[in-house]
């Protein structure tokens, strides 16, 4: 309860370049609410958009071409406007327009009893105007097209809550365990999403015209809400940006530099984001529709941000998607496999077990798009890393590791690399059979070794001598290094003997 009263106390931009610029948001300064309706209103409100320019200053108009948006009247003086299909309307666009001046309007939602009226005209002319967009009943003119952009952006981009850590000192990356903070406009915001949706796939908005309202800004301004904490605005926004991205082709090189950009912030400075799963999610889809062969840009994308997204402490909120991502890379194009599992031993965690797991499940899924020739290229530092993962004394980690054998694929490259695998694990495999903890670790072991046996036993033999040399050596070694301590104590006994 604490934190939520925080959250409606103090705000945050959800610009991270220039926090104080109000514009960047799509808002100019509060105006003083009015008292009488309970509301809170906006002026100025200013959207950059490429056709800003080319618009008249002059001329009577609903919301204002210049995009300021009328106070809020008393409560009671905001009428109900009739349904586009209740009225025979011989203009449907003036309808339009009128309704997209009520929807301008902004709410206090911190009382559900102030404005209570107004709201539901609000929800209702939203719910119109979907629905109007969705039927395709009429044709939208590029003023009206314009204006609801205007009227949609005053809507959404706004001054996002502070993350929970920012309220309580909670060290960023660990998941709220507390339920996700929920937009309290969400009745009035979750409508203008669908406005948007259904703006942008209908097969009636010319790309042409839209393209120039639905710009570099929007697009920038879009994804800086991704840093939302509400999940289903979340849910909207990866809906909404991934529409835009199949629509606008002259978009799309924009977007994909626009989330490494975001990605590379959360890798290198702040390691705090709301919506990197979601951002992954898109991409997912993206990289699945990569034409061959692959570009040099989206290999750089690869190595530059996917891989590195196994650095930070959170990993476990989005690795689901991050792991299809790297995968379809790999499916795509299998010679990035060994670029791939080299990125994930740079990354892979020291202390963290939880996080081995999840690296051990991911390199079971790049293994098994793996060819033969590029295993080869970087088996002799994976199994080095495998066979660390096998003495793990977290039973998890060990068990997550022997699994790999499970896969038929992995015990084939195996196999066909096994005179280079074996010497290199057998010592691992021999010291859980003698001393692991975990009797499930103890089985699974036993198991693959039984697998070695059957591949080539004379090379199991081979290694089991050499080990056995080995521990034979390091015993002799033990030995004398505790024979020398002992004549050191003697000599030592004997000095302070002469000296008494």
């Amino acid at each position: 309860m604490f934190r939520k009263i925080i959250k409606g106390g103090h705000r945050k931009p959800s610009s991270k370049s220039e926090p104080n610029d109000p514009s960047l948001y799509g808002c100019g300064p509060p105006a003083p609410a009015n008292r009488n309706s309970g509301s809170v209103t906006t002026t100025n409100v200013i959207v950059n958009h490429a056709s800003r320019a080319g618009l008249a200053s002059s001329g009577p108009n609903p919301i204002g071409v210049a995009g300021v948006v009328s106070v809020v009247p008393p409560s009671g003086s905001v009428e109900p406007l009739p349904l586009f299909r209740d009225v025979a309307v011989s203009d449907p666009q003036n309808l339009f327009l009128r309704k997209l001046q009520i929807c301008c309007f902004q709410f206090d939602f911190s009382d559900t009893l102030k404005s209570a009226r107004e709201k539901e005209i609000k929800r209702q002319s939203l719910m119109d105007l979907v629905d109007f967009i969705q039927s395709g009943s009429g044709e939208i003119t590029e003023t009206c097209q314009e204006e609801m952009i205007r009227m949609i952006s005053v809507n959404i981009f706004r001054c996002l809550p502070p993350a929970s850590h920012e309220n309580t000192g909670q060290e960023g990356g660990e998941p709220d365990e507390e339920e996700p903070y929920l937009e309290p406009s969400w009745p009035h915001l979750q409508l203008v999403y669908e406005l948007l949706r259904r703006y942008v796939v209908s097969s009636d908005t010319d790309t042409k015209v839209a393209k120039r309202y639905i710009d570099h800004s929007f697009v920038l301004k879009l994804l800086d809400l991704f840093d939302s904490e509400d999940p289903r605005e979340r849910e909207y926004l990866k809906m909404i940006l991934h529409r835009i991205y199949g629509k606008f082709m002259v978009h799309r090189p924009f977007i994909r530099k626009a989330i490494n950009n975001i990605f590379y912030r959360f890798i290198y400075e702040t390691e705090r984001h709301g919506g990197i799963a979601e951002l992954l999610e898109i991409l997912g889809s993206i990289i699945n529709g990569f034409a061959l062969p692959m570009k040099e840009e989206h290999k750089l994308f690869l190595v530059r941000a996917l891989i590195p997204l196994h650095k930070p402490k959170p990993i476990a909120i989005y690795h689901q998607q991050l792991s299809y991502c790297i995968t379809q890379f790999v499916e795509k194009d299998f010679k990035l496999a060994d670029t791939v599992i080299r990125g994930l031993l740079k990354y892979w965690p020291v202390t963290n077990c939880q996080k081995e797991v999840l690296f051990l499940g991911e390199l079971e899924e790049v293994l098994e798009a793996t060819q033969s020739a590029e295993f080869q290229r970087c088996m002799v530092p994976l199994f080095r890393q495998i066979a660390r993962c096998l003495n793990s004394s977290h039973f998890q980690v060990a068990e997550r590791a022997l699994f790999l054998w499970n896969n038929e694929h992995i015990v084939s490259l195996i196999g066909q690399n096994r005179s280079v695998i074996l010497p290199i694990i057998y010592e691992a495999l021999e010291k859980n059979i003698q001393s692991h903890w975990n009797q499930a670790v103890h089985g699974l072991t036993v198991n693959v070794r039984k697998m070695f046996l059957e591949m080539d036993a004379e090379l199991l033999d081979e290694c089991q001598r050499e080990h056995a040399e080995k521990e034979a050596k390091a015993r002799e070694v033990e030995e004398q290094r505790a024979l020398t301590w002992k004549k050191l104590a003697d000599v030592a006994a004997q000095r302070r003997e002469d000296d008494t």
